[in-house]
């Protein structure tokens, strides 16, 4: 017991480190105070330490999060005030949602982006982020309307880089690259008691550097302005999008980390966990949260042991800024940044990629999903990601591979044909699998492929199809199937079904084919034997 509460203490102070320059910079990527961040780090761990299951997941503001944020707040004119107000408003929305989909037990959601989307998705937001960080490391400022002409802009502005300001963010970006190589040791802690510690000794700002600033923590309902129906229909179409990478994020980083560890953990149980954290979140202004990969990591990596270690990641965040708010007043500003590129730079790894080349599968998925983050922003990116997905299994699902199947030598097994030469048939017998069920937007498509091929040979006049891969039928699909029955029939035709699962019998049955169900078998094997028999 001694040892856990000792591993999760240093766990908990490691992370503390890592929090707060990581809320600093998110806080600024959204284009809000830090405050609002450090709230939302500090009442999302407790939170979901209180509900959710992982022992090290780190609930609070993302760096993808923070990008969909900006991209909302973009859109909205006004002040500081009016931004925190529409944060609060998207926090609620995205909490609320969580909540719905909890409740509903949508758990299956977490594969409705596929894990090709996600590389592309994080290797593009890491290259957005880091961008858009190099100027608090240059000690410049930089503007653009998309990332390109962002970046032209600071490569513009590098003549007129602050050296003092570089020299503390390069020196602190080769500290934390270096001391990560030694997972024990909180390198982002030391690397800001370091950066305080030198604005304390040393007027930074009189000398032209970038400090953090007072941080003001005052915890409480935000003043949530009305909004019409327009304008809170508009939030929440922002809000779909954030949750739906949040979850992915989230749940990515949960399970990836259970997996590793053999913990049990439940889809559903961890959308109430961050609903919950998303609601407390908002109830005292804070930003979106979810759990981070880079945090989840560092509490592994740390010893953390139970929950314990968020709880003490959140107290020591809150004692950090309350404590020594004036020695983080005093931070530069290039330091969160380095923390920050330092943490995505994992993200940067090209091998993905590689294999999924390699594999010649969904690369141009992934491809995609980057290259719409880097031109289109982070949320008409992710919109995008999540079309070429949906478009990347329509496409697969209404155009199936159809395998002409033969009988292995000495065996009961029938396997595709065009693969093993081996295989044989009986004469005038063709047996047809699709690699995919029938459903509304193939059926047509599949029977009519099915159709073709066999009267490509005039000697087959008896056709088993194989409907393995169709668990059930819609009614489209079950329509369909019957005109081809009779069509094939009346073109002197003996049809059979092999494979055919017990759901699609039952629809049969309710829809009265029982001559057809006297045609339906269990197995290609049996569906062979009786066509044989029957040519006969």
């Amino acid at each position: 017991m001694a040892l856990d509460l000792r591993q999760n203490l240093l766990a908990g102070l490691s992370i503390a480190g890592l929090m707060l320059p990581e809320a600093v910079a998110y806080a600024g990527i959204a284009g809000l105070g830090p405050q609002h961040a450090i709230i939302a780090g500090i009442v999302g761990a407790l939170a979901y330490a209180a509900i959710g299951q992982s022992r090290y997941a780190i609930v609070a503001p993302t760096s993808s999060s923070a990008a969909i944020l900006a991209a909302t707040l973009a859109a909205v004119p006004g002040g500081m005030a009016a931004k925190a107000g529409v944060t609060t408003w998207v926090v609620l929305l995205t909490g609320g949602f969580f909540l719905a989909a909890a409740l509903l037990r949508l758990g299956s959601l977490t594969g409705f982006i596929s894990r090709p989307v996600l590389k592309g998705f994080a290797f593009g937001l890491a290259i957005t982020i880091i961008i858009h960080q190099m100027p608090e490391l240059l000690g410049l400022r930089a503007e653009g309307s998309n990332l390109a002409l962002y970046l032209a802009d600071v490569f513009t502005s590098l003549p007129r880089a602050h050296a003092l300001t570089l020299s503390i963010g390069s020196l602190a970006l080769l500290a934390l690259l270096v001391l990560r190589r030694l997972p024990r040791i909180p390198a982002p802690l030391l690397v800001l008691a370091a950066g305080a510690g030198l604005g304390s000794v040393i007027d930074l700002q009189g000398l032209g550097v970038a400090t953090v600033g007072p941080i003001h923590l005052h915890p409480g309902a935000p003043d949530l302005a009305p909004l019409s129906y327009g304008e809170f229909s508009e939030l929440a179409q922002y809000a779909v999008p954030l949750v739906l990478i949040l979850f992915a994020e989230s749940w990515g980083t949960v399970r990836s980390l259970a997996l590793r560890t053999g913990d049990a953990v439940s889809a559903n149980r961890e959308l109430a966990a961050f609903a919950g954290a998303n609601l407390a979140s908002a109830v005292f202004g804070g930003m979106p949260v979810g759990a981070g990969f880079s945090a989840g990591q560092a509490a592994k990596a740390a010893g953390a042991t139970s929950r314990l270690g968020g709880v003490i990641a959140a107290l020591g965040l809150l004692v950090l800024v309350t404590a020594g708010g004036g020695l983080v007043a005093s931070l530069p500003r290039a330091i969160p940044a380095a923390v920050v590129i330092a943490a995505l730079s994992h993200a940067l790894d090209i091998r993905p990629f590689l294999r999924l080349w390699r594999l010649g599968r969904d690369n141009y998925l992934a491809l995609g999903t980057a290259a719409g983050i880097l031109v289109f922003g982070v949320l008409d990116g992710m919109l995008l990601a999540v079309v070429l997905s949906l478009i990347a299994l329509l496409r697969r699902l209404s155009h199936p591979v159809i395998a002409q199947l033969g009988q292995l030598p000495g065996t009961h097994d029938y396997v595709d044909a065009a693969r093993h030469p081996e295989a044989t048939t009986p004469l005038g017998l063709a047996i047809f699998r699709p690699a995919a069920p029938l459903f509304y937007a193939n059926a047509d498509t599949v029977l009519s492929a099915v159709s073709r091929a066999s009267s490509e040979d005039p000697a087959i006049r008896r056709v088993i199809l194989s409907l393995e891969e169709s668990f059930d039928l819609d009614t489209t699909a079950l329509d369909q199937l019957l005109e081809f029955d009779r069509t094939m029939a009346a073109r002197g035709y003996h049809i059979a079904y092999a494979r055919v699962h017990d759901h699609v019998r039952d629809l049969l049955a309710l829809a009265g084919e029982s001559v057809l169900l006297k045609r339906c078998f269990y197995s290609v094997d049996d569906a062979v034997q009786a066509e044989t028999k029957n040519a006969g």
